[in-house]
């Protein structure tokens, strides 16, 4: 018989184990009584107790002077405010009790006074003079403190109030006690901190008086005897150089660094190097040849044979070094610098083969991750090399420097590279598609965020990919390109698969970019689909919300009249009138991106019916969407050839008015009714002429149309329309506003009284009549007229969705639907996402007898 595995060994619930679990229990409570007496005692909690009637003030002083550190530390910390509240008081009461405390005070006490003096002068809560005077000597006290990081809180406070005090405080405040602070018989840490002081004091000062009074502590702290006070001072030296000028950095600071450069520590020698690339700009064609040049050139060969951190900051800066002795190498010397950024982008690959992960000292590790960083640096570094070795040489001398570092093992540097991508592309020009197979290899990164960085720039990747090479003509475009859509679909579906959804949805929306870059047919096959599925499947509302706007931009590029009733049809049966109630609501977000991406009179022929039939859907939030979006709908139409359209939105208006029990959704329904009323349509030029007209009882020339037209034409792709407002309209519009006017009156009169209900039943027996008037007849009057009928009758809805066509001519608007009159109470199976498919009915009109 086997025994029973471990994992049932570790789930007995016997009596014995219940007993051992028991004793654990009791253990732990033992363990828990000491933290129980560790609370405060009451005579502890009477010696923090402070009397409330106290002001601020003098409860400050209160703690400051007898109360605990902690107590003392919150008073520290809550400085600012009492400056802002009452700056005298705290001057004289409140802040000499901060000079004692601070004294004595611990590292927490230190580092709140420094953050507290440094958010006063910031807020300028006194005059510079008053916090010189208060403040000032505080800071400078407490600069030398034994503890490093209270010493660099204090420091970093000192170096912002320099920015702001005048010339004179700062000489003799400041700078003549630097004169013995940064004497060899101090401290290293006095002398590290006049370094710094140093290099910020230079922007203050001129440069006679930088020559007289700071540069000899300058030159004395670079012959410091401690390598870490020349490396801080070195690294100072870019500010003195830049407040000193062009001939005194030659004169005295290019010799302090050229000494520096040869130090004998490397950490010197590093400083050196770095400010020498920073300073290049500074120095003329014969200093960077006869002395910047030979520097860099010895750095670079005994780099390899140092330590590996100058490397990483050599590898750093090989762009500027490029950028800034560009045209001063020779064809050797640049051939040399060439080959050494080739050999740091494959510095330490060759040591990975047959390596061992358990047997891997820490030393060989920490190498490793030193090398990725070289990696890493070159190819940040990479664009401004293709600038150094000439764009029309980049696939002789840089293509197979490129491919190693888009498949190199480690991350970071794929990471790096991808967001330089974009930067090659541009520098490559019509070169671009000797990179598209690198490209397709980082669509197909197994790391989500080298796909991440590369998909920033995509779409304008993309669009140089397709305009550049050697042919610019659309039917040679793709041909470059074999791998690309597999590629991009295959990418979509790893960032699907992940729980990064802002990846996801990224890419999605620059998915955006496709119809210019692929035919429409390979969107259609390849894409559209992927969108749906996202849209009815995904549960992150961003993701669904980039799917539905990217398929719109598809279908507003779709120039086949077949796939695009297709994808209409789609939208509004698997969307408009899905099962669950999550897809309706996605409908509505596609309403609100295609009124944003087309036409009006696209959105009135297609979507305006399907959308205001969502107001009698039975789940509220639906509702709700929908009202808060009609603002957007109503813009669509144009008067007067939407009259039709007007009546239909008006009456489902009335409806949600009379019939809403959802408070929610009725209090948003007023506020859209206000809304609507102050909305001024736009009227159709053209159709108002013909209008004027037939009332004035003369026929329009066709000439007289055509001269009309062109009046009245909008520029390119606008609709021929002209926004006007409806009051005081010509002569012309004076029945339409009128017939307008009393729409907003009645529909205004139904929203203040809501009465209707008391004259349903006389009304019943010409609800029919009356509500195929609405629909039919093309006069906003004709609304006017039947806004008392039955508002629970739906006979106005004029379309049979049972007998739409399963594709659509261009000519047809696809149906509106009727969901019933169930806004009343949301049914309970409506609470889910997936409701009860409701068929699209179709009531036929029928006259009255």
């Amino acid at each position: 018989m086997h025994p029973p595995p471990p994992l049932a060994a570790a789930m007995d619930f016997s009596q014995n184990s219940l007993f051992g679990y028991m004793e654990d229990l009791q253990e732990l409570t033992i363990i828990e009584r000491p933290v129980r007496r560790s609370l405060k005692t009451p005579e502890e909690i009477e010696r923090l107790t402070v009397d409330e009637d106290l002001s601020d003030i003098e409860r400050a002083v209160y703690l400051l002077s007898a109360g605990q550190d902690i107590q003392g530390t919150s008073v520290i910390a809550n400085l600012p405010f009492l400056m802002r509240q009452n700056p005298a008081e705290t001057l004289r009461r409140v802040l000499p009790k901060v000079r004692e405390a601070l004294h004595v005070a611990g590292v927490e006490m230190q580092l709140t006074a420094a953050v507290s003096f440094l958010t006063i002068l910031q807020e300028e809560s006194v005059s510079i003079h008053t916090y010189a005077h208060s403040f000032l000597q505080v800071i400078l006290l407490h600069l030398e403190h034994r503890d490093a990081g209270v010493s660099n809180a204090w420091l970093e406070t000192l170096l912002s109030v320099i920015d702001v005090l005048p010339k004179e405080t700062l000489r003799h405040e400041i700078l003549n006690p630097l004169v013995s602070k940064a004497q060899l018989s101090q401290t290293v840490q006095s002398r590290l901190v006049s370094c710094k002081i140093l290099g910020k004091l230079t922007n203050k000062f001129d440069a006679h008086a930088i020559k007289r009074e700071i540069l000899p502590l300058v030159k004395s702290l670079c012959q410091d005897v401690e390598y870490e006070v020349r490396s801080c001072m070195c690294r100072q030296l870019e500010n003195i150089a830049q407040g000193i000028g062009t001939e005194l950095t030659k004169s005295v600071v290019l010799p302090e660094l050229i000494e520096l450069s040869r130090d004998e520590g490397s950490s010197v020698r590093l400083a050196a190097f770095e400010t020498l690339v920073n300073l290049l700009d500074i120095f003329d064609t014969d200093d960077r040849s006869q002395t910047i040049l030979p520097l860099v050139k010895s750095f670079c060969e005994k780099s390899f044979k140092a330590d590996e951190s100058i490397l990483i900051s050599l590898s750093f800066h090989l762009g500027k070094l490029c950028h800034g002795l560009y045209g001063i190498f020779t064809p050797d010397q640049h051939l040399r610098f060439l080959e050494f950024y080739k050999k740091l982008c494959t510095l330490g690959l060759q040591q990975e083969n047959g390596h061992n992960e358990n047997q891997i000292s820490p030393q060989i590790l920490e190498q490793e991750k030193k090398y990725i960083s070289v990696r890493k640096n070159c190819a940040y570094n990479f664009p401004a090399m293709i600038v150094f070795v000439d764009p029309k040489n980049f696939h002789m001398e840089l293509y197979s420097t490129f491919f190693c570092l888009c498949h190199d093992p480690e991350v970071p540097v794929r990471y790096t590279i991808a967001i330089c991508f974009y930067e090659v592309s541009k520098l490559l020009n019509s070169g671009v598609y000797l990179i598209h197979k690198e490209l397709i290899t980082l669509l197909q990164d197994e790391s989500l965020e080298v796909l991440d960085a590369l998909i920033d720039h995509l779409p304008e990747i993309l669009e140089l990919m397709s305009t550049g090479g050697e042919s610019s003509v659309q039917e040679n475009k793709l041909s470059s390109l074999p791998d690309l859509i597999p590629a991009l679909t295959a990418a979509e579906q790893r960032a699907a698969a992940s729980l990064k959804w802002r990846t996801h949805e990224k890419l999605l929306q620059k998915y955006a970019c496709l119809p210019h870059v692929i035919s429409s047919d390979q969107i259609y096959y390849r894409f559209l689909q992927r969108m749906f599925t996202i849209m009815m499947t995904n549960n992150v509302l961003p993701v669904q919300k980039a799917a539905s706007r990217t398929l719109c931009i598809f279908l507003r590029y779709n120039r086949k009249q077949e796939q695009r009733h297709e994808v209409i049809q789609k939208l509004i049966e698997q969307l408009g009138q899905g099962k669950s109630y999550w897809n309706r609501l996605r409908f509505l977000d596609t309403c609100e991106f295609i009124i944003e991406i087309f036409s009006k009179s696209f959105f009135c022929k297609y979507f305006f019916l399907p959308a205001i039939e969502l107001t009698h859907d039975p789940v509220a939030n639906v509702r709700m969407k929908l009202c808060c979006l009609l603002p957007k709908v109503k813009s669509t139409l144009k008067i007067p050839a939407d009259k039709h359209l007007l009546q239909q939105l008006e009456m489902c208006v009335r409806k949600l008015l009379c019939q809403e029990k959802d408070k929610d959704v009725l209090a948003i329904v007023k506020r859209t009714v206000l809304e609507l009323d102050r909305m001024e349509m736009s009227m159709d030029a053209e159709q108002l002429e013909k209008e004027k007209q037939q009332n004035d009882g003369r026929p329009m020339s066709d000439k007289t149309f055509e001269k009309k037209r062109r009046d009245t034409k909008t520029p390119t792709t606008l609709p021929k329309s002209i926004p006007v407002s409806v009051p005081g309209t010509s002569p012309g519009t004076s029945s339409t506003s009128k017939e307008i006017k009393k729409s907003k009156l009645i529909r205004s009169q139904s929203f203040n009284n809501q009465a209707f209900h008391a004259k349903y039943g006389s009304l019943d027996k010409c609800a029919s009549k009356t509500s195929a008037a609405a629909a039919y007849t093309p006069s906003v009057s004709g609304l006017a007229k039947t806004s008392m009928i039955s508002l629970s009758d739906d006979s106005f809805r004029t379309r049979n969705a049972s007998s739409a066509p399963s594709s659509f001519s261009s000519n047809t608007p696809l149906p509106g639907t009727s969901r019933g009159t169930g806004s009343s109470a949301d049914p309970k199976s409506s609470g889910s996402k997936d409701t009860q498919p409701r068929k699209a009915t179709l009531k036929s009109r029928k006259s009255n007898p």
